[in-house]
């Protein structure tokens, strides 16, 4: 069955358009409607009744838009909120949490890292998985500061250097061999971070694992789209940082939610 109706896709920022980017290069025909709720990033400082709050009123916007499917692609809200989520709206959502599973199950050091938010590091489904390998050390930093460059456009800036460094350091220290983005912002650092890791420490994001698992409930469901998508981009912010991060390529939405 052909379902035409689009995607949606929310994150606490720009950052959740590195998992958009994915959905969109392996699904190139499904319309997404991507949401930034920069207003009140980061998420990874809030409550979790603030983070399933404001998880549900992104939900509310995306299904106002007729979406078919959310996919949540912030860490934070995923291990805060998705099963709040799934209770309340009747239609699929797909999360996003460290790709703990590769890390650990690859490693030969039996070390790995994991950079993430604070929500994410201290939520219950974050715990829960790490439990599962209690024969591999996990060395647990959380990003202070990241997002916020990030969502300022400070990529490049001597201050995420400084960060980047004083986060880093350690885990190379402690022997890691892979390390873990648990932020969908992080995944722009990458030119940044390869710099300061040793060309043998192996780094995981969870863009593509989304994208398949996407695409694959898309077809359990009879979901698929056969038209070819155009990308919609709403933001509560300036959109000037949305707009840059995506190559100027599309038109970024300013609107109050």
């Amino acid at each position: 069955m052909e379902n035409n109706k689009p995607i949606g896709i929310f994150d606490s920022g720009i950052g959740g358009t590195s998992i958009w980017s994915a959905i969109h290069q392996l699904l190139p025909n499904e319309k997404t409607i991507y949401l930034a709720d920069s207003k009140n990033a980061p998420y990874g400082q809030k409550s979790k009744a603030e983070i399933v709050a404001l998880s549900m009123k992104n939900t509310d916007f995306l299904l106002e838009m007729d979406c078919k499917l959310i996919v949540v692609a912030c860490n934070t809200a995923t291990t805060n909120a998705i099963l709040e989520l799934r209770a309340k709206y009747d239609v699929p959502f797909i999360g996003i949490e460290p790709a703990i599973k590769p890390a650990a199950t690859n490693s030969r050091t039996q070390t790995i890292g994991i950079l993430a938010t604070k929500g994410t590091l201290n939520s219950e489904l974050f715990n829960k998985t790490a439990e599962k390998y209690q024969d591999i050390k996990i060395i647990e930093q959380i990003g202070h500061g990241l997002v916020q460059l990030i969502e300022n456009g400070e990529i490049d800036s001597v201050e995420m250097k400084q960060l980047l460094y004083s986060y880093l350091v350690p885990m190379i220290d402690a022997n890691i061999d892979y390390l873990v983005l648990g932020c969908s912002h992080y995944p722009y650092l990458i030119p940044q971070i390869k710099k300061i890791l040793p060309e043998h420490i192996k780094i995981i994001d969870s863009g593509e694992a989304v994208a398949r698992q996407t695409q694959k409930v898309l077809e359990n469901v009879g979901f698929s789209s056969k038209r070819n998508g155009e990308p919609v981009f709403y933001t509560n912010s300036n959109s000037k940082v949305l707009s840059e991060i995506l190559g100027n390529q599309y038109k970024v939405l300013e609107k109050d939610f």
